[in-house]
């Protein structure tokens, strides 16, 4: 099992380039597959969730090549995928697993999605209602998790109404929407990610965006094109939270996505006294791109809830970490969904931060912290969890002593080579062993 060992950092400086966005990886991958002809990606994310997807839709007969450093897809058209031999293994990524199965809702043939002991015990059923509604019939394991065995069919329209906001349960919708006849609409509480959506407009299909309801029309035919990955705010943010709690801290990083569904964790920054300078601004694929500069910052306390969250899910153990550095007290609220990520988050997030000795409230939907806090080298277990593993080797870099991080490779699920990146910026504070 591999263990980081992290010391404290005196500053942060450099400038970062970030692997390709993860969630738009994810996207370009299927629709590649189900688009007509080529597909050629650039700056795909080469993380392990990523690979899962591509190892799934290899095992359904498409064909999928490294050349040139990019990634070229032969697309199989909306009724080219064939039935896999055997298990669609999606490994840790929930997003493999629910995106994919609103395409193969729509398969003349039965498949098995399966995944490991983290993602077996997510909760389906979020996806599993509405692909019923519209004539899937899909059997689960206990409890509404994993593994999926689908028979897929002809599907019919539905207006959905999410009872959360997840982008994942509407792209899983929409992507199902494409092979129905007619509109087939999702409406959510508050507004989530919107990569599935911008990237059907780059294969040529319309979304049609009606405040919190977004619908497609079906049968749907794509086509094949070329997109260009901006790196992920989420890899981003690491730093960032870095350089903002390190006093003397600078650090510029090029080609981020500021799909404005994904800089939530900039505005909260901001709100705690977080400066950015924005450079190069440019639109690719429909997502807007920019070179960002942060600087350290006296930090004070800030309220995070409400539709805000959505927009920051995968952020919030960064914040509750800077929150120990921030002047006051802040509340994160309405965050229920970290209960169900790879990890319960706001379990495994609360008693990290309680090992290094910090005094932390852990509430049904959040967490309640005091700031001014100073932070303890200590043992911390990653849970597996790669939000978990990357962001206390972020805390460790603010904490007095020697911090150790166990089974910190799990960091490689969507993030190879981040240990490296942040030896980097803080000029080797800190080694692997």
């Amino acid at each position: 099992m591999s263990e980081e060992i992290i010391h404290r950092a005196e500053k942060l400086t450099g400038d970062i380039v970030l692997p390709g966005d993860k969630s738009i990886s994810h996207r370009a991958l299927m629709l590649g597959a189900i688009a007509e002809g080529e597909t050629t990606i650039a700056n795909l994310s080469p993380g392990k969730d990523v690979q899962s997807t591509r190892l799934c839709l290899e095992a359904m007969g498409v064909a999928i090549r490294l050349e040139g450093g990019l990634i070229h897809i032969s697309g199989r058209g909306p009724g080219g995928l064939t039935a896999p031999d055997g298990e669609l293994d999606c490994g840790n990524s929930g997003t493999t697993m629910r995106l994919l199965s609103g395409i193969l809702a729509a398969q003349p043939f039965p498949s098995r999605l399966t995944g490991d002991a983290s993602l077996s015990r997510r909760p389906m059923k979020r996806i599993v209602t509405p692909l019923s509604m519209m004539g899937a019939h899909i059997e689960t394991g206990p409890g509404h998790t994993p593994p999926l065995t689908l028979h897929g069919g002809a599907l019919v329209p539905i207006d959905y109404v999410s009872p959360v906001a997840s982008a994942q349960i509407k792209s899983c919708v929409l992507l199902a929407g494409l092979y129905a006849r007619g509109r087939t609409s999702v409406s959510e509480p508050a507004r989530s990610r919107d990569h599935t959506e911008r990237m059907l407009e780059a294969f040529g299909t319309p979304v049609h965006i009606d405040g919190l309801r977004v619908s497609v029309e079906g049968p749907a035919r794509l086509k094949g094109t070329r997109i260009d990955i901006p790196g992920d705010m989420s890899s981003a943010a690491y730093f960032m939270v870095a350089a903002a709690m390190i006093p003397g801290s600078e650090i510029r990083i090029r080609r981020v996505n500021l799909n404005p569904t994904r800089t939530g964790i900039m505005k909260v920054l901001r709100e705690m006294g977080v400066r950015f300078t924005e450079e190069n601004h440019r639109t690719v694929n429909g997502e807007p791109v920019a070179d960002i500069i942060v600087k350290s910052a006296r930090l004070k306390a800030t309220a995070i809830k409400g539709d805000l969250i959505p927009q920051l899910i995968d952020e919030i153990p960064l914040l509750a970490i800077a929150a120990t550095r921030a002047e006051g007290i802040t509340s994160i609220r309405n965050a229920r969904e970290l209960r169900v990520k790879e990890t319960d988050r706001i379990r495994t997030v609360g008693e990290n931060l309680k090992k290094m000795g910090v005094s932390v409230e852990m509430v049904e939907d959040g967490f309640v912290i005091p700031g001014g806090q100073s932070l303890t080298g200590t043992i911390l277990d990653s849970y597996g969890d790669h939000r978990v593993a990357m962001s206390f080797a972020v805390a460790g870099m603010i904490a007095e002593g020697k911090t150790i991080i166990r089974d910190a490779g799990c960091a490689e699920i969507s993030f190879p080579g981040f240990y490296d990146k942040l030896r980097e910026t803080a000029n080797e504070s800190f080694d692997a062993s």
